[in-house]
């Protein structure tokens, strides 16, 4: 398929997600409200401008990107959007807002990075600026703990989690420093017992990620956060050196450091618990899990329909809407509705793995990889916790949940993946007519 037929395939694929984000919010108003929301217009203007405005950046500064994702992207942030506003008006406002920054800065990615290999040049200065941005709220002043977890700046009247930032800027520094190293780490000469491991030198960058990811658990009380980087990490090595012993032992390090978090932090101790046995703690910290069970349980099959469900009674609106949205999809939706969720974000991580099996430059092949954990692991984390396959942790669901720093960070990760998707393509057209493509340069 060339780039035309991508774009064209994209477009249609928008048009329907429109006509599914329209009809939602419509019947969403006719189900809480027995009227057509006084709104509908403006809503639909909105959301048809702004999805445009993405799919002309792509068609003009990515021709040859994948047209899958910016279409699961866009209707599930406009589901999202939905079911803010059946939850809050004031938060669907201000989501409408944040959306529209996402937006610019999704065009704003496009049009700035014309070559990610571009990036492989800052590689440290992105480390360091990660590592800022993740410790940032450990500063006096302006760090801010909210429900618990230390992991927000005040900015003027606004709350930032610049950790959904460092994630970007990890990312590349790792696929810069993975790409140099790979070879060097993938040397397996250093024996201890039944092991064979990679000299301690090189073994270093897992415990330095193992140790950044304990600091975050203990200091900024943040479960996810700590699990999110420290996966992102360890996959990226596995995928660059092929040597199972990197997941492996960092398992391990992980699962101590966690066993040691448990027996030491009462805040693990009450996550944990409420994810072993939520009941007996239904009135403490297991009230979120019991009543966002109870919700999926109310759902059923076909679910109570949009705009019918209780929602979780006693917790706040923002609150629901960051953490618990899914359940309210859930309610409402019913299994079809959250099946349908869960297939748009394996949608999304397909077309990313994708991208990074057909890439001839290891860079580009890690760089796909590495931003694809990070999109399907974090909506794996939140899923997770709320079905208790996990412990529940605060982080939001890509896209979806309210928030303005997860919907931002999340289109400049998009906006870089069909950057990728768009050089990978190029590559491969080129080779396929026997000519030569110049998308980067050596890293």
């Amino acid at each position: 398929m060339n780039g035309k037929d991508r774009r064209t395939t994209e477009l249609g694929l928008i048009l329907l997600g429109l006509v599914i984000i329209g009809a939602a919010y419509t019947l969403a108003g006719l189900g809480s409200r027995a009227s057509l929301p006084a709104d509908v217009v403006p809503f639909l203007v909105m959301i048809v401008v702004l999805v445009l405005i993405a799919h002309l950046a792509v068609r003009r500064l990515a021709p040859n990107a994948d047209g899958i994702i910016l279409p699961v992207v866009a209707l599930l942030n406009g589901l999202g959007y939905v079911f803010i506003a059946r939850i809050d008006q004031d938060l669907a406002v201000r989501q409408a807002g944040w959306t529209a920054a996402g937006v610019v800065a999704f065009v704003a990615t496009l049009a700035l990075v014309r070559r990610v290999k571009s990036l492989a040049d800052y590689g440290y200065t992105l480390l360091f600026l990660g590592l800022g941005l993740l410790l940032l709220p450990l500063l006096p002043v302006i760090g801010k703990t909210i429900n618990g977890a230390r992991i927000w700046i005040g900015v003027g009247p606004f709350s930032v989690q610049p950790a959904e930032f460092a994630k970007i800027a990890l990312i590349l520094f790792f696929a810069t420093y993975l790409v140099t190293n790979r070879e060097l780490l993938g040397l397996t000469n250093w024996r201890v017992g039944p092991l064979h491991l990679p000299a301690p030198k090189f073994l270093a960058p897992v415990l330095l990620a193992w140790g950044v990811a304990l600091l975050i658990m203990v200091v900024q009380t943040d479960l996810g956060s700590a699990l999110l980087f420290f996966v992102l990490f360890l996959s990226m090595l596995w995928i660059a050196t092929e040597r199972l012993i990197y997941p492996v032992v960092g398992g391990l390090l992980f699962g101590v450091g966690a066993t040691l978090a448990w027996t030491q932090l009462g805040h693990v101790q009450d996550r944990v618990a409420a994810w072993l046995n939520p009941w007996d703690l239904a009135d403490g910290s297991g009230f979120q899990i019991v009543q966002g069970t109870y919700a999926l349980a109310w759902g059923g099959i076909g679910g109570q329909g949009l705009g019918r469900g209780y929602g979780i009674q006693g917790l706040g609106k923002a609150f629901v809407a960051t953490d618990s949205i899914f359940v309210i999809i859930g309610e409402e939706l019913g299994i079809f509705g959250s099946t349908a969720v869960l297939a748009a974000f394996l949608l999304i991580a397909g077309a990313g793995f994708r991208i990074a099996m057909r890439a001839d430059d290891p860079y580009h092949k890690l760089l796909a990889a590495g931003l694809t954990v990070s999109l399907s692991f974090q909506a794996f984390v939140i899923l997770g916790g709320l079905l208790r396959v996990l412990p529940l942790t605060g982080i939001t669901l890509p896209f979806l949940s309210y928030g303005g720093s997860s919907l931002i960070a999340n289109y400049v990760l998009v906006a870089l993946l069909l950057r990728t998707s768009d050089e990978v393509s190029t590559r491969a057209e080129g080779t396929a007519r026997g000519g030569r493509v110049r998308v980067g340069t050596n890293v």
